[in-house]
């Protein structure tokens, strides 16, 4: 069975769409999505296409990081429902066509889950190794210098032993010790336990730092001023990950036909062909961060106060044309602009104003007619937006309210410029409620949402995307159905023409004697396109698709009115 895992390649051709519980659609209206209200929207799914659903964390959590904080793995969050309705979302899935996707997250537990209840009990508890603890530093303090992703230090003292338990996330995350043999014992245990019950694969939180560097060092002071230091150095691709992803993959993996997806910030794709090469590599793809890097600061903070970096065009070519050509024939690319932990795309990076239809659908078609597995975050298919909430008091996201503390009360930066940094990079613009209809609370629930509905969700929302012929979402399903159809969107190669332009983002599809040319406009001016001389010529094109309707027919391609946000791809088939 392990060979013919090996052999099926049927994740390459999926659409995989991401599903937020908390978020997607409230059942019982007590304003928490749940189980049972993606139950009900089964069918919008299959109508749109996709073939996968990745369904974010729904085990057993008190929810301090919003069910990335797990305290018991083999059981359902009372919030969403329970394991019987896991079950019949799994079967409803599975009648559709549709596969599921599981969060998979084994860098931590919640600090309530009984293997920590146990280890911070005594130095010699049977559970101790199961955490990474340490002693204070000589002459008092942390460890180490590391700070955490959400603020402040990585580590947090326990008075019952006087020792300090890792968490590079929150203080009740506390990190899990992948050098104890029996903590990955216990991990394949609770995958093996899933696959069992029928889930089609997982995607794996931050899977690339479960090996640290032996002696955890002190990082390197790389934001002067700051007591804590960013030591991705240590724990990013650490000496071990390799292999300790082989044996999950002996272990478990193997045994089953699955899609596997590792979420691993900062990797290079060097560091992509060896955790999942074509080869042998051990996971089918993973997410890549590179592009949605492209406005933070060197060392990963989002919340530096000021203006935050700007991204541009040549470099988010450079970034994306750069993983396209290199994991050619060697990896296996996801494609994402979005999920639950980045902003919306239409407002990062396209226009979520007058433009805000025509850009998202650009977004879409830049992304759907690249090599990989595209991933659609809910919400993205009708082009929903940021929120700019006037109060720090209606954000629910920890890494956002933690931020603004350590801004705003501790180094005194004024309130509405750690506000403006909010605005545009906390996790909650991706967290506001599925925006369903007019109703009350956009159709999301009939009780008081966990958190506040975007107010655009008047013009913004399903029902409004499904009476309009010209909607994104219409346009998804479009690019999905092409997708579907042409092998050359799957498998074909990628060739990138004009790579310096500000506004145009070319590129060339290749497989046999089938092409595509993809040109976008991606600016809010117009512009005409050009072909270099030494182009990729294409027989016969034919228009395949548009993000706007045609005032005309274009005689040649070398020399193509375009009008702001235009999108158009051409096929050419011998």
């Amino acid at each position: 069975k392990g060979m013919q895992a090996q052999c099926s390649r049927w994740w390459k051709e999926s659409v995989v769409y991401q599903v937020y519980p908390r978020s997607f659609c409230d059942s019982n209206g007590d304003g928490v999505g749940d189980l049972r209200g993606i139950i009900q929207k089964l069918d919008y799914l299959k109508t749109l296409g996709i073939t996968v659903v990745w369904l974010n964390p729904v085990y057993s959590s008190p929810n301090d990081d919003n069910g990335y904080d797990i305290k018991d793995y083999r059981n359902i969050m009372d919030e969403f429902g329970t394991l019987a309705d896991w079950e019949e979302l799994l079967a409803g899935l599975h009648e559709r066509g549709i596969r599921l996707l599981m969060d998979l997250v084994v860098n931590h537990t919640s600090d309530e889950h009984v293997w920590f209840q146990e280890s911070r009990k005594s130095k010699d508890n049977p559970y101790r190794n199961y955490y990474t603890w340490r002693p204070p530093k000589e002459g008092g303090g942390e460890p180490n210098n590391w700070r955490s992703f959400f603020g402040g230090s990585a580590w947090k003292l326990d008075p019952t032993t006087g020792e300090y338990y890792l968490h590079l996330f929150s203080k009740k995350q506390p990190d899990l010790n992948w050098e104890n043999p029996t903590v990955r014992h216990e991990v394949y245990e609770i995958m093996d336990w899933w696959l069992q019950k029928g889930v089609d694969g997982f995607r794996m939180d931050v899977i690339n730092m479960i090996s640290k560097t032996a002696g955890l060092p002190d990082a390197p002071v790389t934001c002067t001023g700051d007591r804590y230091q960013f030591g991705g150095k240590y724990f990013i691709c650490g000496p071990r990950l390799l292999e300790f992803l082989a044996e999950m993959k002996r272990s478990v993996l193997d045994r089953y036909d699955v899609m596997t997806v590792g979420e691993t910030p900062m990797v290079t794709p060097l560091d992509a062909v060896g955790i999942a090469g074509e080869e042998d590599g051990s996971l089918n793809m993973v997410f890549q961060f590179e592009h949605v890097d492209l406005d933070r600061t060197r060392d990963y903070t989002k919340f530096q106060p000021g203006a935050p970096p700007r991204w541009s065009l040549p470099a988010l070519k450079s970034v994306m044309g750069r993983w396209q050509k290199e994991l050619h024939n060697k990896a296996w690319n996801s494609l994402y602009l979005c999920n639950h932990d980045q902003p919306r795309p239409v407002s990062r990076f396209g226009d979520d104003g007058a433009n805000r239809v025509v850009s998202a659908k650009l977004l879409a078609t830049l992304l759907h007619m690249q090599q990989g597995t595209p991933y659609i975050y809910q919400g993205e298919e009708i082009g929903m937006t940021n929120v700019h909430f006037a109060s720090i008091d209606q954000y629910r996201d920890i890494e956002t309210l933690n931020m603004y503390h350590e801004y705003v009360v501790e180094k005194n930066i004024p309130p509405e410029a750690a506000m403006a940094v909010i605005h545009a990079t906390s996790r909650d613009n991706a967290r506001t409620p599925m925006q369903w209809d007019t109703s009350y609370c956009a159709g999301f629930t009939t009780g008081k949402p966990w958190l506040t509905v975007n107010p655009n969700f008047m013009q913004i929302n399903v029902a409004q995307a499904l009476a309009d012929p010209d909607s994104v979402l219409y346009y998804y399903r479009q690019l999905i159905a092409i997708r579907k159809a042409y092998p050359v969107v799957v498998h074909g190669s990628y060739e990138e023409l004009l790579p310096d332009d500000e506004q145009l983002y070319v590129f060339v599809r290749t497989l046999d004697d089938t092409r595509l040319l993809v040109v976008l406009n991606a600016s809010a001016a117009p512009c005409t396109l050009h072909l270099p001389e030494d182009a990729v010529q294409l027989h016969n094109p034919k228009l395949l698709i548009s993000n706007m309707p045609q005032a005309d027919t274009v005689a040649s391609l070398n020399a193509v009115p375009l009008r702001p946000y235009e999108a158009r791809v051409y096929l050419s088939e011998l």
